[in-house]
């Protein structure tokens, strides 16, 4: 197997999470956003998995694969005007690979397809604000902790 470098985009695939997967995805959002959430004082390991946990949708919950192993995960949900990217994770090793754009670009395809934006939050702080910009998400909101953003 070769690693992708930093310079080509990874041929990544996306597979259903099933409902036994929620404690390992609730782990890999807490190591993926540990450092924007010291940065901001608010790491909190069990508070962060909570928050994940209260709210997991298998259904909508898919592994992102590169080269047969689980990088990371997103999670869209279907809303009446718009799809939400509720949640998108790489494992910080993996960070910087252009992982994250490879699905957007599978996201963007989907919303495409059913001509819908897409909506997502991120935290005030956060490299991820500059990540959403510069694939052509706009801010439209803000709030204490977060800033919110649609494209299309």
């Amino acid at each position: 197997m070769t690693q992708a470098s930093a310079t080509h985009t990874p041929i990544i695939s996306l597979a259903p999470a099933q409902l036994e997967d929620a404690q390992e995805l609730a782990a890999l959002r807490v190591e993926a956003m540990r450092e924007s959430l010291e940065r901001v004082g608010r790491f909190d390991p069990t508070r962060a998995a909570q928050r994940f946990l209260s709210s997991f949708s298998p259904a909508h919950t898919r592994h992102i694969i590169v080269a047969q192993h689980r990088v990371g995960f997103v999670v869209i949900k279907p809303m009446a005007d718009h799809l939400l990217l509720d949640h998108l994770y790489v494992r910080p090793a993996e960070q910087g690979k252009k992982i994250g754009s490879a699905v957007l670009s599978l996201v963007f395809a989907e919303a495409q397809t059913q001509g819908l934006p897409i909506r997502v939050g991120a935290l005030r702080g956060s490299p991820s604000n500059r990540f959403y910009m510069r694939h052509g998400f706009k801010l439209i909101e803000q709030s204490e902790f977060d800033n919110y953003y649609s494209r299309g």
